[in-house]
């Protein structure tokens, strides 16, 4: 028997169209995959950490247009912390901001990227991955199904009633026992080589887009813990509480302060000028009855 007849054989014919099909589905998978990654990194390549503060609605628009990382995004959104500031009004009666914490700056996340950003998400949950993983089980299956196939129906050939069946009935036999030994070495060679280039391919077209993105996320967005972040809030309360009772427990000084220069500032000289007065008026009254010769006056004040 000679190798075209072998290979024409139907359990082996089998085998062979299971192993192309798979690499070809296997093939169109990943460069799908391979071209939705390669869009995702040119888009986020042009942003920068130091501008992403005021282009963050434009990032946002094109990720929730972006069927492939919109659900990704949507909740990997929900992580991230914005500097916020507030508005304090000065001694002069003027407006400044100042912002809440001093450890968020620009836009960071509570959460590791990566946790979004990692195989399932952008790899394996867009297309059917765990048959593709499959694969080589089910060829290795193969194997073994066929050649116990084979060599049933071998022995149910067998025939001895005539010299001439029993010699044309081994020859058929020793003929498919050949064939279900070669189905089995090409269900488990075929099995071999998927998986060998099932893997370079995976690396080379899905696995290396994925670092990238991995590492652009990470530069744009710092990781900053939901604890560090609440313990910086708190840091800043205390600061601040402690700020307020130190002003509280200097208010009655000051308002000592203010009452003593006040009091100097305007009563006294209010003061000093009425008992000037009244010694002027008594100056006067004195002279006008020392003219009158009256004592009145004199005895009055």
């Amino acid at each position: 028997m000679n190798f075209y007849s072998l290979f024409s054989d139907l359990s082996i014919g089998i085998v062979l169209v299971v192993f192309f099909g798979s690499m070809i589905y296997c093939l169109i998978k990943y460069i799908e995959t391979s071209k939705n990654l390669n869009v995702l990194i040119k888009f986020m390549s042009q942003f920068k950490k130091s501008d992403l503060s005021y282009r963050f609605k434009e990032m946002d628009a094109w990720m929730r247009s972006n069927r492939y990382v919109s659900a990704v995004w949507a909740e990997f959104k929900n992580t991230l912390v914005f500097a916020e500031s507030v508005a304090l009004k000065t001694n002069e009666k003027d407006y400044k901001y100042q912002d809440i914490s001093s450890t968020v700056q620009n836009v960071q996340t509570t959460v590791d990227p990566l946790y979004f950003f990692d195989e399932e998400n952008l790899i394996t949950s867009k297309f059917n991955f765990k048959l593709i993983q499959t694969i080589p089980t089910i060829l290795t299956g193969f194997g073994p199904l066929f050649t116990f196939l084979n060599i049933a129906i071998a022995f149910g050939r067998i025939d001895f009633s005539t010299q001439e069946k029993t010699i044309a009935s081994v020859s058929g036999f020793m003929s498919s026992m050949q064939t279900a030994a070669i189905v089995s070495v090409v269900a488990v060679g075929s099995s071999l080589i998927y998986l060998m280039i099932e893997r370079l391919l995976y690396n080379k077209i899905c696995k290396s887009p994925l670092g990238t993105i991995q590492e652009i996320v990470g530069g744009l967005f710092a990781n900053i813990s939901a604890e560090k972040f609440l313990y910086e809030l708190l840091r800043e309360t205390k600061i601040q509480n402690n700020s307020a009772n130190n002003l509280i427990s200097e208010i009655p000084e000051e308002f000592k302060t203010a009452f003593n220069s006040g009091m100097a500032k305007n009563l006294v000289p209010y003061l000093e000028n009425l008992i000037f007065g009244v010694n002027q008026l008594n100056k006067q009254l004195k002279e006008s009855g020392k003219n009158n010769r009256s004592d009145v006056v004199d005895e009055l004040f």
